[in-house]
């Protein structure tokens, strides 16, 4: 990172922490979720489809709430809608630690989606219209990096509250500590400035226009094979992160220290993939590099669940698992930004990334469903691979786009 980094207006690195920071707070709140699933199934007295379905309705609303943060963006600026969005998951995931009944986690959980959703398509971007062309892979990966930071700091808080404190209390206490993204908000408000790209012509155009613009003919198919890739990519993650702390605990017998410890092994991996897809997405282009990552997803995740492995074997493929199924998402902020033309591109990067949490929200519930038939771990893998091999269709139908030249870009690096 360090030679972008160093060549990067002060405004292009303010940028980067407050997206990073967002994005790493997002995955903190999301994060716990999965690791609280144990826990949450005692609590309500339900079953893991039922759990599944939390995570579902999350992803669910997810995708409206990244349509409708994107055209925010297009329409009112983008650093405004940054600080509503983010004020919105912080608040719901805090609320989520009161829930006293299975319906009110589940209004909760949709809240929360909302608000993620809406801000990453925000704060990615605004990322991509503030760094130069030439570095907006290696920026936009490092940004999705942060996820791993948030990820690893939810295991670290799951098992240390869970090894504290009641399970009927601590997932309570996980949720509660969601409130941490609100302070970011300060940040947001005093270091950030709008590109002028954001608050200048699309001001004009009605909020509706805005949002179905990405179906003008002139980029819907953008719109439908991006579409497709978000399915993909979010299907694959969900299918895999959602139950993967429930496998390694119920099917592998591993305790919250141990399963912890695994984890962690593939958190470090996600965050070296998100950075090396970044740096190989710059250097190969958009295209290779996500059929490169989308390839080695599926052989991984095939390997890790179906082969009869040792648990020191698992936790060395943990390395490879985490590494390659952070080369997607590390790819799509650059990817998507650069499909669409200014006035929606907020909008279309919104679509894109969250469409496929519309679909992939089926994933969770199907894998918690198929667990009850065919067993966890074949459900996982079965799910993964297929939802990877959409990612891999859909980026051979896709442009190559890099180092795109956006509009009125190189004004906002004083």
């Amino acid at each position: 990172m360090s030679n972008w980094y160093r060549e990067s207006s002060l405004l292009e690195r303010r940028t980067f922490w407050a997206s990073f920071g967002g994005w790493a707070l997002d995955a903190l709140d999301v994060q716990m979720f999965g690791l609280a699933i144990p826990a949450l199934i005692a609590a309500f007295g339900i079953s893991k489809a039922d759990a599944g379905l939390l995570g579902s309705v999350t992803l669910f609303f997810g995708a409206f709430g990244g349509w409708l943060g994107g055209a925010l963006g297009d329409r009112f600026g983008r650093v405004k809608a940054l600080q509503i969005t983010v004020a919105t998951f912080a608040l719901a995931t805090f609320a989520c630690a009161f829930a006293m009944t299975y319906t009110q986690l589940l209004v909760l959980k949709a809240i929360q989606g909302l608000g993620f959703g809406a801000e990453w398509a925000c704060g990615a971007v605004l990322m991509a219209e503030i760094i130069r062309p030439q570095h907006r892979g290696k920026a936009l990966g490092s940004v999705q990096s942060a996820w791993a930071v948030g990820w690893g700091a939810a295991v670290l808080l799951s098992a240390l509250v869970f090894t504290y404190a009641q399970a009927d209390v601590a997932w309570r206490i996980l949720f509660a500590i969601g409130l941490l993204p609100a302070l970011l908000i300060i940040f947001i408000r005093r270091g950030l400035k709008e590109p002028p790209r954001a608050v200048a012509k699309e001001a004009e155009a009605p909020f509706l226009a805005t949002l179905s613009g990405i179906f003008h003919r002139d980029v819907l198919r953008s719109t439908l094979v991006g579409g497709l890739f978000g399915i993909g990519a979010h299907g694959g993650y969900a299918a895999l992160t959602t139950f993967l702390p429930t496998f390694l605990r119920e099917v592998r017998h591993l305790s919250v220290l141990g399963s912890s410890f695994y984890l962690a092994v593939i958190i470090i991996a996600f965050f070296c993939g998100c950075v090396a897809s970044g740096f190989i997405s710059d250097r190969v282009g958009r295209r290779a590099n996500v059929a490169f990552f989308a390839a080695a997803c599926i052989a991984t995740v095939l390997v890790y669940i179906f082969v009869p492995l040792t648990n020191g074997q698992m936790l060395v493929l943990g390395f490879p698992l985490g590494f390659f199924s952070a080369g997607i998402p590390a790819s799509m902020a650059a990817l998507f930004s650069e499909l669409y033309p200014a006035g929606v591109r907020g909008t279309g990067v919104g679509f894109c990334y969250n469409f496929g949490r519309v679909v992939s929200a089926a994933f969770p519930f199907l894998v918690g469903f198929l667990s009850d038939h065919i067993g966890l771990g074949p459900a996982i893998g079965i799910d993964a691979a297929f939802a990877y091999s959409l990612v891999l269709i859909a980026v051979l139908l896709l442009p190559e786009t890099r180092g795109k030249v956006f509009e009125q870009t190189a004004a906002t690096r004083a």
